[in-house]
């Protein structure tokens, strides 16, 4: 059985990195997906025990796991819009803050919360760039009748989302502009914005004047970043797996699906139970297809050939290099030259963000 490994001091460190550089600015911790694989509620823990005490999910079954979990006073904002009425109706209960993105959004959350005599917390979205949701800036009319008529939410921050802010300075500055000129036409108009927050990860890193009154932070609690440098973040999170089987591959015959890779030699390999369906050898899907886009995938890969870079296991402390396709339960690795028997601990590098079909145990 293969486990994924957290290991508690690094992550524990990465926190510490995360709230010196925040400098008493508000942190609210990005728990989407599983607490980005690592488990909502452990992660959580880890966080509340190092004083972060805000987090931001997008599914109704995280706001309950957490609450379920104890986290009762703590706040939790929901960052996907909904109007659907059972999910408001739940987030009622649960008491989460809520993100209003569009009319829709409001008409439907003031609606239902004005039925049940409450008033319901929330956040106002913006966007500026990102093209999912929020409030265009050109739709201050819409945005702001959510002040003026919407009587049963009480809106108690704005945020907005950066979709370069790994790659593009300047776009991201075009958007912190846009951000802060609906900031400043709801201040003209008399409308408090609460507590308003734009920094993701890379912009926590990279833009330290955009915090405003709050930051948000995902990957960066992983040490994953988008990002050259480690910014003195340590990477969280390996699998460990055993040798299923050793075999000797004769010369000339391949390994793997489709045969990409065929042995020079005799060749003795070490069988892995561990694969793509468990997130090992998977990236960020290349789904864009501008040129310039195809052509960075294309020479990102023929760098990767030129310069040998490959996929390594470690077996017993020894880097071994993968051989042939990684299937989606078993990876063959070159351990001609390495000692090692069927049982051998074997540790792959698998980012948290594509782990899956595995105990995760936090050390």
């Amino acid at each position: 059985m293969s486990t994924y490994v957290v290991e508690k001091e690094a992550l524990e460190g990465n926190i510490r990195v995360i709230r010196e550089k925040a400098d008493g600015v508000p942190v609210w911790a990005v728990l989407k997906g599983d607490g980005y694989g690592l488990g909502i509620v452990p992660m959580a823990k880890l966080l509340r025990e190092q004083g972060i005490l805000r987090y931001c999910v997008t599914e109704v079954g995280e706001v309950r796991a957490l609450r379920d979990a104890g986290f009762q006073e703590e706040k939790i904002l929901m960052l996907r819009p909904t109007a659907d009425r059972a999910e408001i109706e739940q987030l009622l209960d649960l008491n989460a803050i809520f993100t209003v993105s569009s009319r829709d959004d409001a008409v439907a959350l003031n609606g239902i919360a004005a039925a049940r005599s409450t008033v319901a917390e929330a956040h106002i979205k913006i966007d500026t760039g990102m093209g999912r949701y929020g409030f265009l800036p050109g739709e201050m009319d819409k945005l702001v009748q959510v002040y003026q008529y919407m009587d049963s939410i009480a809106v108690s921050g704005v945020y907005t989302h950066f979709a370069c802010a790994f790659c593009s300075r300047r776009k991201t500055e075009q958007q912190f502009e846009r951000f802060q000129n609906v900031l400043n036409q709801l201040a003209g108009r008399g409308f408090e914005t609460g507590e308003v927050h734009c920094c993701n990860s890379s912009a926590f890193f990279r833009f330290p004047d955009m915090y405003l009154g709050g930051v948000r932070v995902g990957s960066a609690l992983l040490g994953r970043l988008s990002l050259r440098g480690s910014f003195g973040l340590q990477r969280v999170g390996w699998c460990e797996s055993a040798v299923g089987e050793i075999r000797w591959l004769p010369k000339g015959e391949g390994t793997g699906y489709g045969g990409a890779w065929r042995a020079r030699k005799n060749t003795r390999l070490a069988i892995i139970p561990v694969g793509w369906y468990n997130g090992f050898g998977v990236e960020y899907g290349r789904d864009v297809f501008r040129l310039r886009d195809c052509l960075r995938g294309g020479l990102s890969y023929l760098k990767a050939w030129l310069t040998g870079k490959k996929l390594w296991v470690k077996i017993n402390g020894q880097r071994c290099p993968v051989r042939g396709h990684v299937g989606m339960l078993h990876t063959a690795v070159d351990v001609t030259k390495t000692e090692c028997h069927a049982g051998d601990p074997a540790v792959l590098d698998i980012s948290p963000l594509f782990q899956k079909g595995m105990d995760i145990e936090y050390r």
